[in-house]
């Protein structure tokens, strides 16, 4: 098992406009996993929280809308019916857009912390 990031240029620079739309539509600890070392079909997982299943709505729209100018087009997309965790997979990136309450629960980041983080833009400090 392999700690050395792997992601292609392509996959971290999907992940940081993903994470950067989800920032724009106040998405809530936003980070990015380099996967790559432990799964085949995908270079990074993206998760970003949001506290209302509207609000992930809205998120899940944003990334999508931020892709779609980079040329990317979801694969697949779970969960939006429910809109308490919404899947996008985008081939080299895989979003999750979770409701804080699902994230805290499944919480993913523990299941796959032997994977190196990607560096992510930072999130706009409050506007108060």
């Amino acid at each position: 098992m392999s700690a050395t990031p792997r992601a292609t240029p392509r996959a971290v620079e999907l992940a940081q406009a993903a994470a950067a739309a989800a920032q724009d539509k106040l998405a809530r600890d936003v980070v990015g996993l380099d996967v790559s070392g432990q799964l085949a079909l995908t270079d990074v997982f993206v998760i970003a929280s949001a506290p209302s299943e509207r609000q992930v709505g809205a998120v899940v729209d944003a990334v999508e809308d931020r892709l779609k100018e980079l040329g990317a087009k979801p694969l697949r997309r779970e969960g939006q019916r429910e809109g308490r965790w919404v899947l996008l997979d985008f081939g080299d990136i895989v979003v999750h857009v979770m409701h804080s309450e699902d994230r805290e629960f499944y919480d993913l980041e523990r299941l796959w912390k032997d994977c190196p983080t990607v560096v992510l833009p930072p999130a706009p400090a409050d506007e108060a």
